[in-house]
């Protein structure tokens, strides 16, 4: 069985859950769904981060203990998890002996390659990003980020980044789709060519963090402690690690490409190991075209959308709503718009009104006409409107193994409306008094349409998508089912139709 890698960021422990950690999560989520329903042995990982000095600054300010604090924090994340049904197969936290057991394998490996040295650092460095700037990126006394920096001087262990500015260069010309998307990618390059220096590795003035091997005065820089819970969660440094590595997708804001698209690779191909397939970056969402912040009081909880608006109304807005990689911008009235015109009046309204109507019929008046015996279904399947629903499944493969989960979404809805302008065009009420077995006929392609829609749409929305199918009387949900092999047969019953979306006012 081929293995399927996914990733989110590990999520900086130092407040509660928003929007765009549940944005991140619910794309590998629907990815990672989507390959297990193909047959993929899929590994989904996801945790939290959990040292670093802004970390012990945000567990002072509440007055906690640092470990019980991280504690507090990591659970919501697990809640938020079981909130929005994520179906991640692991959860690392970088307090975890597993992860620090990894963390200092991966910094002996670059210790044992000659790729770290002991120096002294001198220079600007942001808490809240916890990253080191140089001084020609210092705008106003700060950040790109606009974050306030400080000046730090302290003994410092060093990568030595400025060694693989020619080798990311090169590394980046042979793999064209690592960072996504195309933006992404250049931004990336533009950096790198610009000129790379050593990256300070360790802090001293830190103490919240994995010390370093052999040197207990220092913890290790929480970047380098965060990159390695991708192969940590694996078991590394146990051979074991190869079974899902490299990792297939890491998906990301596009505030931290330049960690997992720069550092990343640079440290693991320093080390000797393979790097991942895809860095995916996505884009960050505004609260109706405002920049979404605590100070300004719009941030978006994740937990209270669900609770008013549904837990796959929320899963849909949040994949449907942008293309995926870039900007988006959240409203209640284009969420009420969307759960209205898609899930309600065109995926609701056709499952509604096609099993009310068969449900209302003998069970002879259905199937009897169409599958006396196989040939039958076979001739139905030569319909274009089950040829589409089959040959779709090819064009879902090739879409999600780039992570376009807008163009699946897209391809989706379309035959989602192709559906209800055949039941339109057949009008099954009519044929019921005129031409009943054609009536049949249409009914069974409408069902067997209803069907493949369901099954496509489990990796967004895996509880309504079941719950259609259940309606159906369908056992056999994986992609294996697509086209005849989990057709309808003779004596099939649905069971009493219940509405899927209602509207909202």
């Amino acid at each position: 069985m081929k293995t399927y890698y996914i990733t989110t960021p590990i999520y900086y422990v130092n407040d509660i859950p928003h929007i765009g950690h549940a944005y991140t999560t619910l794309a590998c989520d629907v990815l990672a769904r989507f390959h297990r329903l193909a047959g993929y042995d899929v590994k989904f990982l996801t945790g939290t981060d959990e040292h670093g000095q802004k970390v012990e600054k945000s567990a002072i300010a509440k007055g906690m203990e640092t470990q019980a604090f991280t504690d507090q924090v990591s659970q919501s994340f697990r809640e938020l998890n079981k909130k929005m049904h994520f179906s991640n197969d692991d959860f690392i936290r970088t307090t975890e002996e597993r992860h620090k057991d990894g963390a200092k394998a991966l910094w002996q490996k670059l210790v044992d390659a000659g790729e770290i040295y002991l120096g002294k650092y001198e220079g600007w460095y942001s808490v809240r990003d916890e990253a080191f700037y140089a001084e020609s990126e210092i705008v106003d006394g700060k950040a790109p980020t606009g974050a306030p920096v400080e000046w730090m001087e302290e003994p410092s262990y060093f990568f030595r980044l400025s060694a693989w500015q020619e080798r990311l260069l090169e590394f980046y010309e042979r793999n064209p789709d690592f960072i996504k998307p195309e933006s992404r990618r250049n931004e990336i390059i533009s950096f790198v060519r610009g000129g790379l220096n050593d990256l300070s590795v360790s802090r001293t003035t830190c103490k919240w963090g994995v010390s370093v091997p052999n040197d207990e005065k220092h913890v290790m820089y929480v970047w380098l402690d965060a990159l390695s819970n991708y192969i940590s969660a694996l078991g590394f440094p146990d051979e074991n690690y190869k079974k899902y590595w490299p990792a297939d997708v890491h998906v990301v804001g596009k505030d931290i490409i330049r960690f997992h698209a720069v550092y990343w690779p640079a440290f693991l191909m320093a080390a000797g190991i393979e790097c991942p397939k895809v860095i995916m970056s996505h884009g960050w969402w505004t609260n109706a075209g405002e920049k979404i912040s605590k100070s300004v009081g719009n941030v978006i909880d994740p937990v209270a959308l669900v609770d008013e608006f549904g837990l796959d109304q929320a899963r849909w807005f949040l994949m449907r709503e942008v293309i995926f990689g870039n900007d988006g911008d959240f409203s209640k009235e284009r969420m009420k718009a969307r759960i209205n015109t898609e899930l309600a009046n065109k995926i609701g309204n056709l499952v509604q009104r096609t099993l009310s109507f068969v449900s209302k019929l003998p069970t002879s008046s259905l199937l009897g006409a169409v599958s006396k015996e196989e040939l039958q279904i076979a001739e139905l399947y030569e319909s274009d409107m089950l040829k589409c629903c089959v040959s779709a499944l090819d064009k879902f493969k090739k879409q999600m193994a780039h992570q376009d989960i807008s163009g699946y979404l897209d391809g989706v809805m379309q035959l989602v409306d192709e559906a209800n302008m055949y039941i339109d065009r057949e009008a099954p009420w009519v044929l019921k008094k005129t031409h009943p077995e054609k009536m049949a006929e249409v009914l069974y392609i409408l069902l067997e349409c209803i069907r493949h829609i369901a099954l496509y749409l489990q990796p967004v929305m895996p509880d309504s998508a079941a719950q259609v199918l259940r309606q159906l009387n369908v056992t056999e949900r994986s992609f294996e089912s697509v086209g005849m092999s989990g057709a309808m047969q003779v004596g099939a019953v649905i069971n009493e139709p219940t509405a899927i979306f209602p509207r909202i006012g």
